[in-house]
């Protein structure tokens, strides 16, 4: 154990002193918050488009056309389509588009409507507009026909189901959308740093065998020692990388992000929206059924963290580590075998693909039969007992429960599978790794197997 101690303490400091190391731990959170909050700076429009309307079907749909938060509309300058045209033209500042309803427009033959603008008008710009038009002629066909919009609302059925999980104390509601991102999180975490790590301890085991190094580490040291140590250390560099982008995202999401998210004092109606709100939509809005909008409290911001809110926080943190170190030491220890079995990075190739299979696969599938399908069901449960396939899929179980005596199985059985493929792997590693200059098969790492000494 002291071999194999000092081996671990080697591959720890020489891997967490590197610059690489630094960068990655301590810029990776920074980098990800900061195109995450630029992505969605981005992608929120500065304000809503600007949409000119020339109406010559004489039903005045420009005053049934309702503002929203994404599209506003104006009355188009021209007495004709053309004028219109050139006018939308030559407008300062531009706008988005110009809303052409040709004469023969009716609320009974809704042809005939074009959109025009400079360029291509976007999918997502085209349906906000279609929506808006839409709603509008719906508007004037239920005035002619003498109902009214209260009316059909209150024919429909909005029949609102709260999913609870009896299986938490007090029965806790679900959090579905948490629920699915933390499955999702937690799997890809578990896949990229399983297949990282592990090509990062194959990697380092062929570099020292091509650099001859085993040789003289051979002299003090067995096989099996040197494998451990590798594995080992490269783990705690992992832990130690997970620490700081935890107390990081941490300190991000409760220091930085409220200031950057605080929450409007007071909700703001704007003058196109209350000029084109129609008379219908205030007489089928009674002011006293009109439900009260509570405005968030003057200096508080949204807590990011309560979104985990009725997720088992201990047993998904619990099981994470358990199933990614049991993943990470099952697969590690192949990798090691394949880079002690190889002399150069093309052969390696030819080995990782069979062993990448069940990781790639677990993950494809789990997507499919816990997030879509069933967390609980049959293929479920056994994609999470398989040792080559539970650290993935029953890391993305974790978010939505998993019975007690399951996890316990599945932990033993993962155990027992890194035990097997420990043993499998030494006994590859211990000849590979001075073996130099000879092509090796499939039937050559079987036959080192059974080497005896």
């Amino acid at each position: 154990m002291d071999k194999i101690w000092l081996i671990i303490q080697r591959e720890y400091l020489t891997r967490v002193r590197k610059k690489s190391f630094l960068v990655i731990s301590l810029l990776a959170p920074l980098l990800l918050a900061g195109t995450t909050l630029g992505i969605a700076k981005l992608s929120m429009p500065s304000s809503a488009d600007e949409v000119a309307v020339y109406d010559a079907s004489g039903l005045n749909l420009l005053t049934q056309l309702v503002a929203t938060d994404e599209v506003r509309f104006v009355p188009a300058v021209g007495a004709s389509p053309a004028a219109a045209t050139a006018a939308f033209k030559k407008a300062k500042p531009k706008q988005a588009a110009l809303l052409v309803f040709p004469a023969d427009f009716s609320l009974d033959a809704n042809q005939g409507v074009q959109l025009l603008a400079d360029g291509n008008v976007s999918l997502n710009r085209q349906q906000n507009i279609r929506k808006a038009v839409n709603k509008a002629i719906s508007e004037l066909k239920l005035t002619r026909s003498g109902l009214t919009r209260a009316t059909i609302d209150n024919l429909k059925a909005d029949v609102e189901l709260s999913a609870v999980d009896l299986t938490q104390k007090g029965g806790q509601k679900n959090n579905v959308g948490a629920t699915t991102a933390a499955a999702y999180f937690l799997s890809i975490l578990v896949y990229m740093f399983i297949f990282i790590y592990g090509v990062q301890v194959m990697r380092g085991v062929a570099e020292e065998k091509t650099n001859r190094i085993m040789e003289v580490m051979m002299s003090s040291v067995k096989p099996f020692q040197l494998m451990m140590g590798k594995i080992l250390g490269i783990a705690a560099v992992v832990l130690t990388q997970f620490g700081i982008w935890l107390i990081l995202s941490y300190s991000i999401t409760t220091l930085v992000a409220p200031l950057l998210m605080k929450p409007a004092k007071t909700p703001v109606t704007t003058a196109a929206a209350a000029a084109n709100t129609t008379n219908a939509e205030v007489a089928a809005a009674p002011a006293a059924d009109a439900p009260a909008v509570a405005a968030p409290r003057p200096g508080t911001a949204p807590n990011l963290w309560s979104v985990l809110d009725g997720l088992p926080i201990g047993s998904i943190i619990g099981g994470f580590l358990f199933f990614f170190l049991g993943g990470y030491l099952l697969y590690s220890s192949m990798f090691a075998a394949i880079g002690a079995a190889v002399d150069d990075q093309t052969d390696a190739q030819q080995f990782m693909f069979p062993v990448t299979i069940p990781l790639i696969l677990s993950y494809i599938v789990s997507i499919n039969v816990i997030i879509n399908g069933d967390p609980n069901g049959p293929l479920a449960f056994w994609l999470s007992m398989i040792p080559f396939t539970s650290p993935i899929a029953m890391v993305m179980r974790l978010p939505f429960g998993v019975p007690a005596w399951q996890l316990l199985l599945s932990g033993a059985l993962l155990v027992g599978g890194f035990i097997f493929t420990t043993w499998v792997a030494s006994r590859i590693y211990r000849v590979g790794v001075l073996m130099y200059g000879k092509k090796v098969t499939y039937a050559e790492l079987s036959r080192w197997m059974f080497y005896k000494g």
